[in-house]
């Protein structure tokens, strides 16, 4: 199962993002479920939020997933959403 997981960081916690961003790619490489994902950018071309697109077995699984990233864990995201997507292209 494929679920997008959509986050918005806080307003002005760039460097909580630089500080756990190290952290948060070495987890995506240890669970090896995780399909694409990146940053998204503001208008400044600066990073404010991440979508990550999750291989996982439900939707329990994902949830788990989202709440161990270091990103989560160090409160960056203001707000978290994770939606079932189905690739097309």
């Amino acid at each position: 199962m494929l679920i997008a997981l959509i986050a918005k960081d806080k307003k002005d916690h760039l460097e909580t993002r630089k500080a756990n961003r190290d952290a948060h790619l070495a987890y995506i490489k240890e669970t090896g479920v995780v399909a694409q994902a990146g940053p998204f950018l503001d208008d400044a071309g600066m990073m404010c939020g991440s979508l990550v697109i999750l291989d996982v077995a439900d939707m329990a699984a994902a949830q788990t997933w989202a709440n161990n990233d270091p990103y989560a864990k160090a409160g960056l995201f203001e707000t978290t959403e994770l939606i079932q997507w189905n690739k097309v292209i």
